[in-house]
């Protein structure tokens, strides 16, 4: 598929469903080759590469637990041996779970903390590693860390913990112009039901003063620019795509 980003070898984690299906399928349109990772959610992965290669793109399927190193470095080590390059990554990944404080475990905070804050930053490590001028990497993050959230101690910490990762990405890989954002959903259309999740608790007094929820294609598009050529001179931003709902 030609486009923008033709050439170029995208790993995109957490893209069997939603907001990472989306990505992934936005950066194929662009020209990417995208490696379609998963925790452990086989067939809806395999569906993702299935319908890529479907309309003419190139992907493969990658699973690995992005909270242990040596499965991150197997990832990209993969990917290289695949399509020969890393070019774009997007941190997408994460366990979200709504517990009460006093019930979190201490197993279960590592648990999610691990699943956002320290994948994308072996991601981002191992990546940087093994990209060339102009890469590109962009996390994904919540808009609960900046608001904050009943039930969500684990999950708002380590989103908020995005934002100076971020930052010290952009800084420190600046000289070799890799850029780094953050891009954080506000209230998106997900199938939450088929993928095990609950209507999160602070939907019921978060709305868009548009009057409508946005899709995963909308987060899928900024994230999309920022890949793209348009991209080359923003980094170390926080780019919210949530309809007005929070204003920073």
């Amino acid at each position: 598929m030609n486009g923008p980003l033709e050439g170029k070898v995208a790993v995109v984690t957490g893209a069997a469903r939603n907001i990472g299906r989306a990505i992934a399928l936005a950066l194929v349109e662009d020209g990417a080759c995208v490696v379609v990772h998963a925790r452990s959610s086989r067939q809806d992965a395999q569906n993702v590469v299935d319908e890529i290669r479907d309309r003419g793109g190139r992907a493969c399927l990658a699973l690995a637990e992005l909270g242990d190193q040596s499965q991150v470095e197997r990832l990209f080590d993969d990917t290289v041996a695949e399509f020969g390059r890393v070019d774009l990554l997007v941190n997408n990944a994460a366990i979200r779970k709504e517990t009460p404080l006093g019930d979190i475990s201490y197993a279960e905070w590592r648990e999610v903390v691990a699943s956002i804050l320290d994948a994308s930053f072996l991601c981002a490590q191992a990546a940087a590693r093994r990209m060339e001028s102009e890469g590109r990497i962009v996390n994904i993050g919540g808009m609960t860390a900046h608001s904050g959230a009943a039930g969500r101690t684990h999950v708002v910490a380590a989103k908020a913990g995005l934002v100076g990762l971020t930052k010290a990405l952009a800084v420190e890989l600046a000289a070799r112009r890799i850029t780094s954002n953050l891009v954080v959903p506000g209230r998106i259309a997900t199938n939450r039901q088929e993928s095990g999740l609950v209507e999160p608790s602070h939907h019921a007094y978060h709305h868009s003063p548009l009057g409508f929820e946005g899709s995963a294609a909308d987060v899928a598009g900024m994230v999309r620019y920022l890949c793209g050529p348009g991209g080359r001179y923003v980094t170390g931003q926080t780019i919210h795509v949530n309809g007005g709902i929070y204003l920073p």
